[in-house]
């Protein structure tokens, strides 16, 4: 016990320095910047509780078109990388040999390349005049209608670029699951899909909600893809808040877009961590 007790100490200072930073770049900024959105002077210059600038978001359309599609371009990439990525989770996870290596190979491959470098090989792939134009061209086929610059460019970039992250938080939670347990189940006549509904499913939904949980978080503030990919307008909440800072020089509709951001990303964050907090506790 009284070793125990002299450690507390130092395990408090290894814990003060990062408790520290993250309250001075993350907590406090999100304090101010609520504050600030909150708490602003009026024509006599008296500080008072202002909510104009949630207002004006609220009911100014391009806004909530904005925010619209931010949300749209969320949903249709979670539904997306769960679609792609949990198959090949599956192969990964009960496939042996050479080519699950490569699978795997392929799929983290996305991790180290750079956004803008992704954004350029989607332009030139799939833009106009892209790669598929000119090889559809070459055999007499008329051209695509290319994603550039519409809502699904933003779409394919995103998911390409969470395609990693999420295989490898799926793969580890199949990790759980034993082999044995399959192999039980189907020598009492389960079938695949059996299998997967009643022994897989249930020993992955925590590992299911982490990977949509960090793609969903990382989507909806995005910015380099959207800004590269995506339509003028409406554009992402990311690119959004960029131009009204930068060209429109209003800092507090664009810190007001930010608070508006964080709040629907800590709702999310809210409801995973409360799943968790549940899944840990049965």
């Amino acid at each position: 016990m009284e070793g125990a007790a002299s450690r507390r100490p130092t395990g408090l200072l290894l814990v003060a320095i990062p408790v520290f930073l993250v309250g001075w770049l993350v907590i406090w900024p999100i304090i101010n910047a609520i504050g600030r959105t909150l708490w602003r002077p009026d024509a006599s210059g008296t500080m008072g509780f202002d909510l104009s600038s949630y207002v004006f978001f609220f009911s100014d359309q391009y806004s909530i078109n904005n925010l619209t599609i931010t949300l749209w371009t969320t949903l249709m990439c979670a539904i997306l990388l769960l679609v792609i990525c949990l198959p090949i989770a599956l192969y990964l996870r009960f496939s042996h040999g050479r080519l699950p290596a490569y699978v795997q190979a392929l799929a983290i491959f996305p991790m180290f390349v750079p956004s803008i470098i992704l954004a350029y090989a989607f332009i030139r792939v799939l833009g106009p005049n892209g790669m598929v134009d000119i090889l559809l061209n070459s055999v007499g086929l008329p051209k695509i209608r290319t994603p550039y610059l519409t809502p699904w460019g933003p779409v394919i970039g995103l998911v390409w670029d969470n395609i990693p992250l999420t295989v490898l938080i799926l793969l580890s939670g199949l990790g759980n699951v034993a082999n044995h347990a399959i192999e039980a189940a189907r020598d009492v006549g389960a079938n695949r899909l059996q299998v997967f509904w009643h022994i897989i499913l249930p020993r992955i939904s925590n590992s299911l909600l982490v990977a949509i949980s960090f793609a969903v978080l990382g989507i909806f503030s995005s910015f380099t893809l959207p800004y590269l990919l995506g339509p003028a307008a409406p554009e992402m909440m990311g690119p959004f808040m960029n131009r009204t800072f930068r060209e429109v020089n209003d800092p507090l509709n664009a810190i007001t877009q930010a608070v508006i951001t964080f709040g629907f990303c800590i709702a999310f964050g809210l409801f995973y961590v409360r799943s968790v907090a549940r899944n840990q506790g049965q």
